[in-house]
């Protein structure tokens, strides 16, 4: 039988994916090296049994199924020490369960989430498409309320940002072949910047796809791992259009799919089709160049295969 030390051991995803992509700030392999000591300090200072590590887990996070004193299960999420288990908690409290997984105590300067136990092996990418994005839509337009008091960051400095990188990464031999439609995603978010005239900011989950919402016991689908921001909702529904992407691509008429779910979705949540349009587009590019800087190449390729049908 395994020890409880073979059983607090990172993935094998976590492990692959920081060593190729440090998080900034953060020394990963170092966090990676004392994960399970970090484990047992925190469920012996919070009296949890721990379980399993969940597979395969998040690439930047690493989440054990626990239980707590009294047998209840739950789950300890532990995120590098880089800023992001302080946001995520942020937007999970301000949002109090309400269509997103609960917080039952957090360590935020340890990276430590002590959250609900949900059912992780049941997402909406278990429903059929239609169903799955009419759950998610749902969902996501319960998460879109006024922003809590704070410092949360806003869509403009965020994707300021990561278009300065994608600007750096469009001149290497790489990026050659996707040059025009990089600087095409670059000029569409210089558009998009200063956000809708007379729509108001709202929370925005941040990586909202349906693989991140999950079943549970008190409410049928709730939202895990946000990545916050403040903006538009436009900008929360790009990773919707691009859900299923290797199905979609391999179906006859992908790009009039594409276009279709663009329309579909940007119709039924009341936001601006040709501003998803650009959000999706800009999103899914720069998601495209930052694989292909990763050397994954299929992956990358995939991912400026869909943004070029938009």
């Amino acid at each position: 039988m395994a020890n409880v030390d073979d059983r607090l051991e990172p993935p094998e995803r976590l492990v692959r994916t920081l060593g190729s992509d440090l998080a900034p700030g953060a020394d990963a392999h170092q966090w990676l090296a004392t994960l399970p000591d970090r484990v047992r300090e925190i469920c012996e200072r919070w009296e949890l049994t721990p379980e399993r590590v969940q597979e395969p887990g998040g690439r930047t996070s690493m989440v054990v199924l626990v239980r707590l004193s009294d047998g209840t299960p739950a789950a300890l999420k532990l995120c590098l020490p880089d800023g992001t288990a302080a946001l995520e908690h942020a937007a999970l409290a301000h949002w109090d369960g309400r269509s997103a997984v609960r917080v039952l105590r957090a360590d935020t300067d340890a990276g430590a989430l002590l959250l609900e136990r949900l059912h992780g092996d049941v997402s909406l990418r278990s429903l059929a498409e239609a169903k799955a994005q009419l759950e998610a839509a749902a969902t996501l337009q319960r998460l879109w309320v006024p922003p809590p008091a704070g410092n949360l960051p806003g869509v403009a400095a965020h994707t300021a940002a990561l278009a300065g990188v994608l600007r750096e990464r469009r001149e290497l031999p790489w990026a050659a072949d996707a040059r025009a439609l990089l600087d095409e995603a670059l000029e569409v978010r210089d558009g998009l910047a200063d956000g809708p005239a007379g729509e108001p900011d709202v929370l925005l989950h941040g990586e909202f796809h349906q693989g991140n919402v999950l079943a549970g016991d008190r409410a049928p689908w709730l939202a895990i791992a946000p990545r916050p921001l403040v903006g538009e909702r436009a900008y929360d529904l790009a990773w919707l259009v691009r859900d299923r992407l290797d199905t979609l691509l391999a179906s006859p008429g992908a790009a009039a799919a594409a276009r279709r779910r663009v329309a579909k979705l940007a119709e039924s949540l009341e936001v601006d089709r040709d501003r998803l349009r650009g959000w999706t587009l800009f999103r899914t590019a720069e998601a495209g160049a930052h694989e292909l800087a990763l050397g994954a190449k299929a992956r990358g390729e995939l991912l400026l295969e869909f943004a070029g049908l938009l």
